[in-house]
């Protein structure tokens, strides 16, 4: 519970730039990934999903569709990101229809990377697809402020690695050769991450929301603080004293900026980290709980199903503990 008490606090040890402390904790972990060689017509049916998803031309054709923006063609070497996991289709030409997906023969190559082959005479389009998980629920709310898809070519101008790393993407894709797939993955990894903090970068100017909060040089840091330890007995007062602010003053900009007060901001982010401790990490109710700071099971259970409408406890029995997206398919 925020209460309106002060605690010490220690704010020296706090770095000015909080928003590169936060994305310190952005650490992708590729759940799956394929290497494709289809022969056209082939048309492929992407569900949504929680994670993130993209997907790698090394040689088309390829066109993407989503619901938001119709069909776009993606040229030889264009990489295409999809923060949210978007439903969308793949397909070399936009009036196939289907699914070849039952026609592919899959491969395990090894860990978590296959090959997807599909058959055929018409041209090869050779793809890179993948999902890939966050490190942490902290970085929910700068995912859920993303466009629904980031293509490659438009942000390479921005970032001058991002062109690069797209060209030797589709050398190695082009020649697979011992370790290719292994290498690719690893080359979408770093290339996920340097598209994300490009758009970061690009999109800093509004002066409200979460972007706005994080980069405020006294609410960026108290933010930092609450998500590097979101189980630490925050109060408004200790708040405060990370943010170099008066606890009224701190309060009003707080709301201002992100449009709630800070209480709210810090429930919400521990049933966050909660969902991910009960689904994934397996965890009881109890040892989450003593996690994030509550005294009690019941208290933290009254506060989760208050936030979310549902109780731990289901949420644990529901949500699997190893996430297996069949490639994503």
């Amino acid at each position: 519970m925020l209460d309106r008490s002060s605690q010490p606090s220690s704010p020296s040890h706090i770095p000015m730039d909080a928003l590169s402390e936060v994305l310190q904790d952005f650490r992708l972990s590729g759940v799956n990934y394929g290497r494709c060689e289809l022969r056209h017509p082939w048309s492929i049916e992407f569900p949504q999903q929680p994670l993130l998803r993209f997907h790698f031309v090394g040689q088309g054709p390829c066109w993407i569709h989503t619901e938001a923006q119709g069909w776009q063609e993606l040229r030889d070497g264009d990489l295409v990101l999809l923060p949210q996991g978007i439903g969308h289709r793949l397909a070399s030409a936009p009036d196939v229809v289907g699914s070849s997906l039952e026609g592919c023969q899959v491969t395990k190559l090894g860990g978590n990377v296959c090959e997807v082959i599909r058959q055929g005479t018409g041209a090869t389009s050779t793809l890179f697809c993948g999902s890939m998980s966050l490190g942490s629920c902290a970085l929910n709310p700068l995912i859920t402020l993303m466009p629904p898809i980031i293509k490659g070519c438009d942000v390479a101008g921005n970032d001058p690695v991002v062109g690069p790393l797209l060209t030797a993407m589709t050398v190695e894709a082009a020649q697979p050769q011992m370790g290719s797939a292994t290498i690719l993955s690893r080359m979408a990894d770093l290339l996920t991450a340097r598209l994300i903090r490009c758009w970061v970068n690009c999109n800093g100017a509004s002066t409200t929301g979460w972007l706005a909060a994080i980069r405020d040089p006294h609410i960026g840091r108290a933010l930092a603080a609450m998500h590097r330890d979101p189980g630490h007995n925050w109060t408004l007062g200790s708040l405060a004293g990370v943010a170099g602010q008066s606890r009224s003053i701190f309060a009003e900009r707080f709301s201002a900026v992100l449009g709630e007060g800070a209480a709210r901001y810090l429930a919400r982010l521990r049933m966050q980290l909660a969902r991910e401790l009960l689904g994934q990490n397996g965890l009881s109710v109890a040892e989450v709980a003593t996690r994030l700071g509550y005294d009690s099971e019941a208290s933290f259970a009254r506060a989760f199903k208050r936030i979310t409408n549902v109780s731990p406890g289901i949420v644990r029995r529901t949500i699997p503990g190893r996430i297996d997206m069949n490639f994503g398919f």
